[in-house]
């Protein structure tokens, strides 16, 4: 098993959950979070004064998946979420060691 962590544009939460629930993957968490990275922040006016704001709002989406959909869901990220601007996010991959289901008590892949 892993975890998939990716930090995306808010906007493709919805459309890269559906994209997901098409090839059968129902379970994510959906994180809103703020950083920043290459994109930087950006400057607003605020009672006439310019402030940079250095955080970015983003989504973070967290999926534990077995190791035989990991590079489908994957794909799927990359393609509804790339735009080609600074900022599209970035995925990260982690193992997973163990998951258990509280109701059941079923451990591993039957936890999924």
């Amino acid at each position: 098993m892993k975890k998939i962590e990716a930090i995306v544009r808010p906007y493709t939460v919805e459309i890269i959950k559906n994209a997901l629930n098409s090839i059968g993957i129902g379970g994510m968490t959906v994180t809103n979070v703020e950083g920043f990275g290459n994109q930087g922040g950006h400057t607003e006016v605020y009672r006439d004064s310019e402030m940079c704001v250095s955080f970015v709002p983003k989504s973070k989406i967290e999926i534990v998946a077995k190791d035989e959909h990991i590079e489908a869901i994957i794909r799927i990220i990359l393609e509804n979420a790339h735009s080609g601007q600074i900022g599209d996010g970035k995925i990260f991959i982690l193992p997973v060691l163990d998951a258990v289901k509280i109701r059941t008590g079923e451990r591993g892949d039957k936890a999924l």
